[in-house]
């Protein structure tokens, strides 16, 4: 049973022949069905202007004030892209005034540095200064080495 099972699977067949590519299908919507002129394909709904509800007047009086909508007022049909739980749109600069302003806090921060660079100090402490010099102060030239007593046994 088990050279059946080994005959039948034939891996070697599969791996010689050229793989198959497939190609990916995907879904990209372009217009809306909106912007399709075919009449009768949505039973005469009149599709209101496209307008996000987050431009609309937040203290009209709306029947509906959360979405900002009256009553029997026609939904567009991409309410989900309008509505006003979709993405906030950020209209309060614009890109050449977002690249003055970062380019302003760039040249304040570079420009502290360059009047804060003159006048800091090289070091926190004055170095410190041994009597004799430091050669000395480790035990002068009859000292032993470190590495004799990491090598091997030490002599007592």
């Amino acid at each position: 049973m088990l050279s059946r099972r080994i005959a039948a699977a034939r891996p070697l067949t599969r791996a010689l022949q050229p793989a198959v590519s497939r190609t990916t299908l995907t879904q990209i919507r372009h217009i809306t069905q909106a912007d399709i002129e075919d009449p009768g394909m949505n039973g005469g709904y009149i599709n209101p202007p496209a307008e996000k509800r987050q431009f609309r007047d937040p203290y009209a009086d709306w029947w509906d004030k959360q979405e900002r909508r009256n009553y029997g007022e026609p939904v567009h049909e991409d309410n989900d892209i309008l509505g006003m739980f979709s993405t906030e749109q950020d209209r309060h600069f614009t890109p050449g005034w977002g690249a003055v302003l970062l380019g302003t806090f760039v040249a304040s921060v570079l420009g502290l540095c360059a009047i804060v660079l003159p006048y800091y100090p090289d070091k926190p402490a004055v170095p410190r200064a041994f009597p004799g010099g430091l050669d000395r102060e480790l035990g002068g030239g009859n000292a032993l080495l470190v590495s004799v007593f990491l090598g091997g046994e030490g002599k007592e």
